[in-house]
């Protein structure tokens, strides 16, 4: 069963014309395993503009809004206007459970050799995945309607109340505790150590453990875990969804379930993707980019196969490239200046300058190109187009086409075009392959990562440093991922440093990936703090002024695009309105 045909929207949406009903699909092996391969549908794609990055183009990371521009960012975010449709997410919990329920009567798979194995390994997969969608449903809603564990009728009834967060999360885990008993460790071809391709993306015990992991740190982090702000988010009688009195042991399970994950992990192969080159820099800017293509086998966790990275490439590339792509997945000013200079220090040392240009070239930039962005640490050039960087892919003829130019008149600047530009002067560069061409359009095939291992260490050094300060694998595992990303290991720090250097890390090392940013500072309850807020005006590049490179018009700070001002209510989103119409016991998040 290959994932990419589970993959497809509306997947199980009808059933086949020959097999009209339920039972029949459940006697049958190959119908029983494409309803199997159905379940996996609906699993996020991570490049996706119109799924996962909706996150990213909602926080302070990116900004599409030439092309789309969501109601969280303009304030007319509401329950009639929700513009990611997660409610969809019942529908496969629904389907989940008529799985469960029926897989058992299927004589031909049981007739196999390994045919009791197959069918517990299938259960395990399903109930893994309908614990799955309730937490994503959790991170977007926050305290959910949890159904009944049978598969029910029309004229059962559904007005069910939500339940509160910290049963929801009780829930999910229990159910992927017990899924995980059932489950393969690895994704391995049988008897052997190796990657069985045919698997990829099936869910297996490694998986369920990161999940794990990741559901407790939320769990753990101010927004669930003795939040007093959200006293008055209640049902209608009364009841409390949000837990009042702050729980630390939290912190020491989530420290103790992401060790259980990176342990498991690591034991079956998986290990951070690094590419070996005489220049460390070098060495890491060709680790932290070739992950994408390359790394994956390595480090990744959790592969979507199918997945619109191709999408995504050409919407972020350049218009230097070959083909004219669309040039317009914009990063904000903010996220730029997070980036640190190669010694691991703040903006500001190592000749930074936003006054100067530099006579010198390298492979990341050319002569001319403003001291902003030279001594930038690698990752930086990995995951940044600026006015000056090296064309990212195959650039189009034309000696000025071999870098990127965002001032006004520039090869990528506004002149001339409507709206396929980037509004602050940057654009994505992270998962941009150097073979891409539009037209003719050339694009490696990829899978996109939804874990890998890096967040793991990072979840973990999280975690350990809020339940146990001063224990040395915090800096252990958190120098792992800087390392590997350039900068230099840190010696030491007391929780409050080491917590603001974790927060810095995963914000470069994760950054336009699952939506982590715009969960992060929700989960830790900072959205209104300097460095991470969100809503209100966002900067970048004067993209209005500039007729050459090192123009210094165009190198001038100023307001890119205003978002809304941060509301309480912009914690979650509102259930949908038909949804509300539907279930009289569902309450709305406050504020909707």
């Amino acid at each position: 069963m290959l994932l990419p045909m589970g993959c497809k929207k509306n997947f199980f949406d009808t059933v086949p014309d020959n097999l009209v009903t339920v039972d029949g699909i459940f006697t049958n092996r190959g119908q029983t395993e494409r309803w199997l391969a159905g379940l996996y549908g609906s699993i996020p794609d991570p490049w996706a503009t119109s799924g996962i990055l909706q996150f990213s183009i909602t926080t302070d990371e990116s900004d599409i809004s030439n092309w789309e521009n969501p109601g969280l960012n303009s304030g007319a975010l509401a329950a009639t206007s929700v513009n990611i449709g997660s409610l969809g997410f019942y529908e496969k919990i629904r389907l989940a459970t008529i799985f469960l329920e029926n897989i058992d009567k299927n004589q031909e798979i049981l007739a196999l050799n390994n045919g009791t194995q197959i069918i517990n390994q299938y259960k395990g997969e399903a109930q893994f995945l309908r614990a799955y969608y309730y937490w994503l449903l959790m991170r977007q809603y926050g305290p959910v309607v949890i159904m009944p564990l049978q598969s029910g009728t029309p004229e059962d009834n559904y007005q069910i109340p939500r339940s509160s967060w910290d049963e929801s999360v009780a829930f999910v885990l229990k159910e992927i505790g017990e899924a995980k008993q059932k489950l393969p460790v690895n994704n391995f071809a049988v008897g052997t150590n190796d990657y069985d391709p045919t698997k990829a993306g099936r869910i297996n015990q490694i998986i369920a453990s990161s999940v794990e992991a990741q559901i407790l740190l939320y769990h753990a982090s101010p927004l669930f875990n003795g939040n007093r702000e959200l006293a008055d988010f209640r049902n209608l009688d009364g009841k409390q969804l949000f837990n009042q009195t702050y729980d630390a042991g939290r912190w020491t399970k989530a420290a103790a379930a992401a060790k259980v994950a990176i342990d498991l992990a690591e034991s079956n192969g998986k290990a951070l993707y690094k590419v070996s080159d005489p220049d460390p820099f070098r060495a890491a800017f060709l680790s932290c980019r070739n992950l994408y293509w390359d790394g994956w086998r390595t480090e990744a966790i959790w592969l979507r196969v199918a997945n619109s990275s191709n999408v995504y490439e050409y919407s972020s590339a350049p218009r230097s490239i070959q083909g004219t792509p669309w040039n317009g997945f914009a990063l904000v000013q903010e996220l730029v200046d997070d980036f640190r200079m190669r010694d691991g220090s703040e903006i500001g040392g190592m000749g930074y300058n936003e006054n100067t240009y530099t006579n010198t070239a390298n492979a990341y930039y050319v002569a001319g190109t403003n001291t902003m962005y030279t001594n930038r640490e690698p990752r930086f050039y990995v995951d940044v187009t600026f006015n000056g960087s090296v064309t990212p892919a195959v650039a189009k003829a034309g000696t000025n086409n071999a870098r990127v130019e965002y001032f006004f008149t520039g090869n990528s600047g506004k002149a001339g075009e409507t709206r396929n530009w980037p509004k602050t002067g940057y654009t994505s560069r992270k998962n941009i392959h150097p073979t891409f061409s539009f037209s003719p359009y050339v694009y490696l095939q990829r899978p996109g990562m939804m874990i890998r291992l890096a967040e793991l260490y990072l979840i973990y050094a999280e975690a350990l440093n809020e339940s146990d300060p001063g224990n040395p694998d915090v800096l252990k595992y958190l120098n792992l991922v800087r390392t590997r990303g350039g900068i230099p290991a840190l010696t030491a720090g007391n929780q409050n440093e080491l917590r603001s250097q974790i927060r810095r890390e995963r914000r470069i090392e994760l950054c336009m990936e699952n939506g982590s940013r715009y969960f992060d500072v929700r989960r830790w309850k900072v959205t209104e703090q300097p460095g991470f807020r969100q809503g209100g005006p966002y900067y970048g590049m004067n993209i209005d002024g500039g007729t050459s490179l090192s123009d210094p018009i165009f190198h001038q700070r100023k307001v890119a695009f205003n978002r809304a001002v941060w509301q309480r209510k912009y914690y979650f989103y509102p259930y949908g309105q038909d949804e509300m119409d539907r279930n009289k016991q569902l309450v709305q998040f406050p504020g909707y």
